[in-house]
């Protein structure tokens, strides 16, 4: 039985589907399981119930736990869980102790917690998710501009399907135990490039319109991010204006096949920006 966290979510949902494909038994936690929909054969479970008996592996979303891994990962332990998959971010730098950002500290915090249970871990390390292109879907559907800080910023978005492939491997196979695989999309491109993208996929003439970082920050930390994480978000940003992102084979060289490219991202998620 493998236990999966966030089964809802946009990474979640295709480590339930890979595992479910491959023919695992699957355990896919979830707030509302009335709601959710899963393939076939996949129990649907609360995640406050913490329901992990009989399970041998678990898939630990960081944002699902990151007030409450402690009890989770006692647990899971107590209920005989052998191996532990925790999706977390290329954010954490290796031998950097204390990390020099936000986001690398979260991350690095719960991926210590793992690995102080002696259980078996792999540390899925994605970058950029694609998905962070969702931020722009509002300004996209009322015009033809999308407005933000640092037009030359580069990434290397990855599709979620790509890093639920690399994770539910992690949780079926034993190769990547112990291992830090980072993930990044094929290709690195700029916050200009994906925006003119967005609109070749859906058929729309789309440019981005640089504002000055306070004029985004601000934009930023009106939603659900802190001040902190959005001061980090945008030093990365400016970092990486005209410096094309390393891309990393570890997608292609773990599931076989190469990266989801960004147009392909979009194709999937058209309806998002229509």
């Amino acid at each position: 039985m493998i236990v999966v966290t966030g089964a809802t979510g946009n990474v979640g949902a295709h480590v339930v589907k890979e595992l479910a494909d491959a023919g695992a038994e699957v355990r896919a936690l979830t707030r509302d399981p009335e709601a959710a929909r899963f393939p076939d054969g996949v129990e649907a479970a609360r995640t406050e119930d913490l329901p992990l008996e009989g399970a041998t592996a678990l898939f630990l979303h960081a944002a699902v736990v990151w007030q409450g891994a402690d009890k989770l990962l006692e647990r899971a332990k107590e209920a005989g869980v052998r191996r532990v998959v925790t999706l977390s971010s290329s954010s954490v730098l290796e031998d950097t102790d204390p990390q020099d950002n936000p986001i690398g500290a979260l991350h690095r915090d719960l991926e210590a917690q793992v690995e102080r249970t002696g259980l078996e871990w792999t540390h899925v390390r994605p970058g950029a998710f694609a998905v962070n292109a969702f931020q722009w879907a509002d300004q996209i559907k009322a015009g033809d501009v999308v407005y933000g800080a640092h037009a030359g910023s580069h990434m290397a978005p990855i599709h979620e399907a790509d890093m639920g492939a690399v994770a539910a491997r992690a949780l079926l196979a034993d190769d990547l135990v112990g291992k830090t695989p980072e993930l990044t999309g094929p290709e690195s491109l700029t916050f200009a490039d994906q925006v003119r993208i967005i609109g070749e996929v859906i058929g729309r003439p789309l440019r981005y319109e640089e504002v000055p970082p306070e004029v985004a920050r601000e934009k930023m930390i009106g939603g659900f991010m802190t001040p902190e994480i959005a001061d980090s978000l945008l030093r990365v940003f400016e970092g990486t204006v005209g410096r094309p992102q390393p891309i990393s084979p570890e997608v292609e060289r773990i599931t076989g096949r190469p990266a989801r490219t960004f147009a392909q991202w979009v194709a999937d998620h058209a309806p998002a920006f229509s």
